[in-house]
Protein backbone atom coordinates (compact mmCIF):
# COMPACT_ATOMS: atom_id res chain seq x y z
CA UNK A 1 0.00 0.00 0.00
CA UNK A 2 1.23 3.95 -0.83
CA UNK A 3 1.94 5.95 1.96
CA UNK A 4 -1.23 6.68 4.26
CA UNK A 5 -3.42 9.16 3.80
CA UNK A 6 -6.13 8.12 5.87
CA UNK A 7 -5.42 6.19 9.56
CA UNK A 8 -8.33 4.41 11.29
CA UNK A 9 -7.20 3.53 14.70
CA UNK A 10 -9.64 1.55 17.30
CA UNK A 11 -12.50 3.41 16.42
CA UNK A 12 -15.45 2.99 18.86
CA UNK A 13 -18.73 4.69 18.30
CA UNK A 14 -21.73 4.06 20.83
CA UNK A 15 -25.19 5.70 20.54
CA UNK A 16 -26.56 6.77 23.35
CA UNK A 17 -29.88 5.31 23.12
CA UNK A 18 -27.78 1.77 22.14
CA UNK A 19 -26.78 -1.02 24.14
CA UNK A 20 -24.19 -2.12 22.19
CA UNK A 21 -21.25 -0.72 19.85
CA UNK A 22 -22.20 0.85 16.35
CA UNK A 23 -18.49 0.69 15.50
CA UNK A 24 -16.21 -1.61 18.05
CA UNK A 25 -12.45 -1.01 17.42
CA UNK A 26 -11.95 -0.42 14.00
CA UNK A 27 -8.86 -0.10 12.63
CA UNK A 28 -8.10 0.91 8.79
CA UNK A 29 -5.57 2.75 6.10
CA UNK A 30 -6.19 4.28 2.84
CA UNK A 31 -3.17 5.10 1.00
CA UNK A 32 -2.84 7.91 -1.21
CA UNK A 33 -4.77 7.07 -4.38
CA UNK A 34 -6.20 4.05 -3.32
CA UNK A 35 -9.48 3.01 -3.31
CA UNK A 36 -10.63 0.90 -0.46
CA UNK A 37 -14.29 -1.03 0.00
CA UNK A 38 -15.78 -0.82 3.08
CA UNK A 39 -18.98 -4.16 2.89
CA UNK A 40 -21.55 -5.04 4.85
CA UNK A 41 -25.06 -5.51 5.90
CA UNK A 42 -27.00 -2.88 6.74
CA UNK A 43 -26.56 -1.89 10.10
CA UNK A 44 -22.80 -3.26 10.10
CA UNK A 45 -21.14 0.01 11.45
CA UNK A 46 -19.75 1.49 7.32
CA UNK A 47 -22.14 4.04 7.35
CA UNK A 48 -21.23 5.30 11.04
CA UNK A 49 -17.38 4.58 10.11
CA UNK A 50 -17.60 7.31 7.26
CA UNK A 51 -19.16 9.65 9.29
CA UNK A 52 -16.84 9.53 11.88
CA UNK A 53 -14.07 9.97 9.08
CA UNK A 54 -16.37 13.10 7.83
CA UNK A 55 -16.58 15.19 11.03
CA UNK A 56 -20.14 14.15 10.35
CA UNK A 57 -20.59 12.20 13.79
CA UNK A 58 -23.50 13.33 16.28
CA UNK A 59 -21.04 13.74 19.29
CA UNK A 60 -23.51 14.65 21.86
CA UNK A 61 -25.45 11.90 21.23
CA UNK A 62 -22.86 9.33 21.22
CA UNK A 63 -19.45 8.17 23.12
CA UNK A 64 -16.72 7.58 20.84
CA UNK A 65 -13.19 7.04 21.52
CA UNK A 66 -9.84 6.73 18.99
CA UNK A 67 -7.68 7.87 16.46
CA UNK A 68 -8.55 9.33 12.51
CA UNK A 69 -5.81 10.82 11.01
CA UNK A 70 -5.93 12.39 7.65
CA UNK A 71 -2.34 13.04 6.20
CA UNK A 72 -1.40 13.61 9.96
CA UNK A 73 -4.33 15.57 11.27
CA UNK A 74 -6.37 14.19 13.96
CA UNK A 75 -10.33 14.65 12.97
CA UNK A 76 -11.81 12.36 15.61
CA UNK A 77 -11.43 14.73 18.60
CA UNK A 78 -11.24 17.82 16.74
CA UNK A 79 -12.45 21.34 17.35
CA UNK A 80 -15.27 21.95 15.10
CA UNK A 81 -13.66 25.09 13.63
CA UNK A 82 -10.61 22.56 12.30
CA UNK A 83 -13.05 20.29 10.80
CA UNK A 84 -15.13 22.74 8.99
CA UNK A 85 -11.60 23.91 7.11
CA UNK A 86 -11.51 20.25 6.57
CA UNK A 87 -15.36 19.26 5.09
CA UNK A 88 -15.27 19.75 1.37
CA UNK A 89 -11.76 21.07 0.97
CA UNK A 90 -10.08 17.83 2.02
CA UNK A 91 -12.90 15.17 2.32
CA UNK A 92 -15.81 15.00 -0.55
CA UNK A 93 -18.59 13.17 0.54
CA UNK A 94 -21.16 11.15 -1.84
CA UNK A 95 -24.41 9.50 -0.41
CA UNK A 96 -27.15 6.94 -2.25
CA UNK A 97 -29.95 9.24 -3.05
CA UNK A 98 -28.43 12.35 -4.73
CA UNK A 99 -32.26 13.94 -4.97
CA UNK A 100 -32.65 13.60 -1.59
CA UNK A 101 -29.15 15.15 -0.83
CA UNK A 102 -29.66 18.42 -3.24
CA UNK A 103 -31.70 21.28 -2.69
CA UNK A 104 -34.17 21.31 -4.39
CA UNK A 105 -34.40 25.55 -4.61
CA UNK A 106 -30.94 25.36 -5.77
CA UNK A 107 -29.71 25.89 -9.45
CA UNK A 108 -27.30 22.82 -10.04
CA UNK A 109 -24.93 24.97 -10.68
CA UNK A 110 -24.79 26.86 -7.77
CA UNK A 111 -24.68 23.49 -5.49
CA UNK A 112 -21.66 22.47 -7.71
CA UNK A 113 -19.94 25.66 -6.71
CA UNK A 114 -20.89 25.55 -2.97
CA UNK A 115 -17.57 24.06 -1.34
CA UNK A 116 -15.54 26.62 -3.73
CA UNK A 117 -17.56 29.44 -2.43
CA UNK A 118 -17.06 28.01 1.01
CA UNK A 119 -13.08 27.51 0.81
CA UNK A 120 -11.90 29.77 -1.67
CA UNK A 121 -11.87 33.60 -2.51
CA UNK A 122 -12.44 32.68 -6.48
CA UNK A 123 -14.76 35.32 -8.38
CA UNK A 124 -17.94 34.57 -9.23
CA UNK A 125 -16.63 34.02 -12.51
CA UNK A 126 -13.82 31.47 -11.60
CA UNK A 127 -16.47 29.67 -9.30
CA UNK A 128 -18.49 29.22 -12.30
CA UNK A 129 -15.56 27.97 -14.57
CA UNK A 130 -15.09 25.01 -12.31
CA UNK A 131 -17.92 24.01 -11.83
CA UNK A 132 -18.59 24.06 -15.90
CA UNK A 133 -15.04 21.68 -15.82
CA UNK A 134 -16.50 19.64 -12.65
CA UNK A 135 -19.29 18.82 -14.81
CA UNK A 136 -17.52 17.93 -17.70
CA UNK A 137 -15.10 15.87 -15.91
CA UNK A 138 -18.10 13.64 -14.37
CA UNK A 139 -19.12 13.51 -18.33
CA UNK A 140 -22.22 15.14 -18.27
CA UNK A 141 -23.39 15.86 -21.79
CA UNK A 142 -23.37 19.45 -22.40
CA UNK A 143 -22.50 21.37 -18.94
CA UNK A 144 -24.14 24.41 -19.51
CA UNK A 145 -27.39 23.51 -19.66
CA UNK A 146 -27.01 21.13 -16.55
CA UNK A 147 -25.62 23.87 -14.89
CA UNK A 148 -28.37 26.26 -15.04
CA UNK A 149 -30.65 23.15 -14.48
CA UNK A 150 -32.53 22.34 -11.27
CA UNK A 151 -32.15 18.90 -9.57
CA UNK A 152 -35.64 17.30 -10.97
CA UNK A 153 -34.70 18.03 -14.20
CA UNK A 154 -32.33 15.59 -14.39
CA UNK A 155 -32.09 11.84 -14.45
CA UNK A 156 -31.29 10.02 -10.93
CA UNK A 157 -27.68 8.93 -12.82
CA UNK A 158 -27.33 12.57 -13.84
CA UNK A 159 -27.71 13.82 -10.40
CA UNK A 160 -25.68 11.35 -8.55
CA UNK A 161 -22.73 12.25 -11.59
CA UNK A 162 -23.71 16.38 -10.68
CA UNK A 163 -23.34 15.25 -6.83
CA UNK A 164 -19.77 13.63 -7.73
CA UNK A 165 -18.76 17.06 -9.43
CA UNK A 166 -19.83 18.81 -6.56
CA UNK A 167 -17.56 16.73 -4.39
CA UNK A 168 -14.71 16.73 -6.18
CA UNK A 169 -14.72 20.42 -7.63
CA UNK A 170 -12.41 21.43 -5.35
CA UNK A 171 -9.77 18.45 -5.69
CA UNK A 172 -10.06 16.97 -1.87
CA UNK A 173 -7.63 14.39 -1.07
CA UNK A 174 -10.07 11.41 -0.12
CA UNK A 175 -13.63 10.96 -1.62
CA UNK A 176 -16.27 9.28 0.72
CA UNK A 177 -18.75 7.29 -1.22
CA UNK A 178 -21.71 5.73 0.47
CA UNK A 179 -23.49 3.24 -1.23
CA UNK A 180 -23.86 5.98 -4.06
CA UNK A 181 -24.73 3.37 -6.96
CA UNK A 182 -27.75 1.02 -5.34
CA UNK A 183 -30.23 3.47 -6.01
CA UNK A 184 -29.36 3.03 -9.70
CA UNK A 185 -29.88 0.52 -12.57
CA UNK A 186 -27.34 -1.73 -13.93
CA UNK A 187 -26.31 0.25 -16.53
CA UNK A 188 -26.23 3.17 -14.89
CA UNK A 189 -24.48 1.97 -11.90
CA UNK A 190 -21.32 0.63 -14.42
CA UNK A 191 -21.29 4.04 -15.64
CA UNK A 192 -20.68 5.48 -12.73
CA UNK A 193 -18.37 2.71 -10.99
CA UNK A 194 -15.91 3.61 -14.70
CA UNK A 195 -16.58 7.16 -13.48
CA UNK A 196 -15.25 6.72 -10.38
CA UNK A 197 -12.08 4.66 -11.94
CA UNK A 198 -11.04 7.64 -14.39
CA UNK A 199 -11.24 10.10 -11.62
CA UNK A 200 -8.62 8.01 -9.46
CA UNK A 201 -6.41 7.30 -12.58
CA UNK A 202 -6.65 10.56 -13.92
CA UNK A 203 -6.56 13.10 -10.03
CA UNK A 204 -5.07 10.74 -8.14
CA UNK A 205 -8.24 11.04 -5.48
CA UNK A 206 -8.28 8.58 -3.12
CA UNK A 207 -11.46 7.24 -1.72
CA UNK A 208 -13.21 4.98 0.85
CA UNK A 209 -16.03 3.16 -1.44
CA UNK A 210 -18.96 2.03 1.28
CA UNK A 211 -21.63 -1.10 -0.22
CA UNK A 212 -23.49 -4.14 0.64
CA UNK A 213 -22.60 -5.84 -2.82
CA UNK A 214 -19.23 -7.26 -2.45
CA UNK A 215 -19.48 -7.59 -6.59
CA UNK A 216 -19.65 -3.99 -6.37
CA UNK A 217 -16.92 -3.20 -4.78
CA UNK A 218 -14.75 -6.00 -6.72
CA UNK A 219 -15.15 -4.35 -9.91
CA UNK A 220 -13.64 -0.94 -8.36
CA UNK A 221 -11.68 -1.38 -5.25
CA UNK A 222 -7.94 -2.57 -5.05
CA UNK A 223 -8.76 -3.38 -1.15
CA UNK A 224 -11.80 -4.52 0.66
CA UNK A 225 -12.62 -4.50 4.02
CA UNK A 226 -15.46 -6.59 5.47
CA UNK A 227 -17.39 -5.13 8.36
CA UNK A 228 -19.73 -7.39 10.65
CA UNK A 229 -21.48 -5.75 13.69
CA UNK A 230 -19.29 -2.61 13.89
CA UNK A 231 -15.82 -4.65 13.58
CA UNK A 232 -14.09 -5.55 10.36
CA UNK A 233 -13.81 -9.47 10.12
CA UNK A 234 -12.07 -9.92 7.07
CA UNK A 235 -9.72 -7.74 5.36
CA UNK A 236 -7.00 -7.57 2.09
CA UNK A 237 -6.82 -7.75 -1.55
CA UNK A 238 -10.05 -7.58 -3.14
CA UNK A 239 -9.60 -10.19 -5.49
CA UNK A 240 -7.99 -12.84 -2.68
CA UNK A 241 -10.76 -11.85 -0.41
CA UNK A 242 -13.13 -12.74 -3.38
CA UNK A 243 -11.39 -15.61 -4.37
CA UNK A 244 -10.54 -17.34 -0.85
CA UNK A 245 -12.91 -15.83 1.76
CA UNK A 246 -11.71 -16.53 5.35
CA UNK A 247 -14.67 -16.02 7.44
CA UNK A 248 -17.96 -17.36 6.82
CA UNK A 249 -19.66 -13.87 6.58
CA UNK A 250 -17.42 -12.88 3.92
CA UNK A 251 -18.66 -16.18 2.17
CA UNK A 252 -22.46 -15.20 2.57
CA UNK A 253 -22.24 -11.92 1.00
CA UNK A 254 -20.28 -13.58 -2.14
CA UNK A 255 -23.33 -15.84 -2.00
CA UNK A 256 -25.67 -13.10 -2.10
CA UNK A 257 -24.24 -11.66 -5.45
CA UNK A 258 -26.98 -11.78 -8.20
CA UNK A 259 -25.72 -13.40 -11.45
CA UNK A 260 -27.40 -13.71 -14.70
CA UNK A 261 -28.04 -17.67 -14.64
CA UNK A 262 -29.05 -17.07 -10.98
CA UNK A 263 -26.36 -18.92 -9.62
CA UNK A 264 -23.43 -17.83 -7.63
CA UNK A 265 -20.48 -16.14 -9.42
CA UNK A 266 -17.91 -18.35 -10.27
CA UNK A 267 -14.12 -17.21 -7.90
Amino acid sequence: MNAPLLTIADLRVRFHNRDHDAVAGVSLSIGQGEIVGLVGESGSGKTVTAMSVAGLLPRKRCDYSGTILLDGVELLHADRRILRGIQGRSIGVVFQDPLSCMDPLMKVGAQVEETLLLHTDLSKAERRQMALEALAAVELPNPERVYNSWPHELSGGMRQRACIAAAVVIRPALLLLDEPTTALDVTVQAQILELLKKLNRESGISMLFISHNLGVVRKLCTRAAVMQNGVIVEEGDTERVFRHPRHAYTRRLIDAIPTRDGRRESA
